[in-house]
């Protein structure tokens, strides 16, 4: 259980650090996440804390309605917060430090060397099997005519059918993936930007989640009992 903070990665760059290593980074921009929901075991049966990211900024503040579900508009309003456009929840085990409205920034993250991001990676359409799976592909010579197909999928008389759940040609990319342990590189507060070492799921200007390493949360735990 540990914060999770809302950002959008901004594309890639390079580092040089102390001893002129060369480090290729993502760059992740963090605004200030807003705190819109404290949530208690008395009333939800768990402790958590509700984090808003990407204020809606419009030149009608009329229009602010028609880009948001009534529900969400009136969860705003309740709590007398500014719409935004993301939510996320971080399950924390004490909540007491955190009141609505409170804006959480990169600030949270200077005691933390790695993260696990977690983002929607690209989206590669429809793709064969060959992109897809890495299959092989058949011969390439002309008039074979089997040179990026699947080949055979089905079976004999018993069972008579193609078994379910086997490689085939599909949609490809846009899913939730997470890095682990991605170490961070330097910490920008002045410009709300983290950098991280190596590349993170998503697009460009992607909305990313980030939060404290797991595993190296569970190896320090295991380092300080031995």
């Amino acid at each position: 259980m540990a914060l999770k903070l809302m950002g959008k990665k901004r594309g890639m760059t390079q580092y040089f650090d102390d001893k002129g290593n060369l480090i290729p980074c993502t760059v992740i921009e963090i605004e200030p996440n807003v705190v819109t929901q404290i949530k208690t075991k008395e009333n939800d049966g768990y402790t958590a804390v509700q984090l808003g990211s990407d204020k809606i900024v419009t030149k009608d503040s009329r229009t602010i309605a028609k880009r948001l579900a009534k529900p969400q508009i009136g969860h705003f309003t309740k709590n007398s917060i500014a719409p935004r456009r993301k939510l996320s929840e971080a399950r924390l085990d004490d909540v007491s430090s955190y009141t609505l409205g409170q804006e959480v920034g990169v600030e949270a993250f200077a005691q933390i060397a790695y993260i696990d991001v977690t983002a929607m990676s690209k989206g590669k359409g429809y793709q064969g099997v060959m992109k897809l799976h890495g299959y092989s592909g058949g011969p390439a010579s002309h008039g074979s005519g089997f040179h990026r197909h699947a080949g055979s999928t089905g079976m004999r008389s018993t069972p008579g059918r193609c078994l379910k759940g086997g490689p085939r040609a599909s949609h490809m990319g846009h899913d939730r993936v997470t890095v682990q342990n991605v170490q961070i590189v330097k910490i920008d507060p002045e410009n709300r930007v983290i950098l991280v070492k190596g590349q993170v799921p998503g697009h460009r200007h992607a909305y990313v989640t980030i939060a404290p390493a797991v595993k190296k949360r569970i190896e320090r735990k295991r380092k300080a009992a031995a």
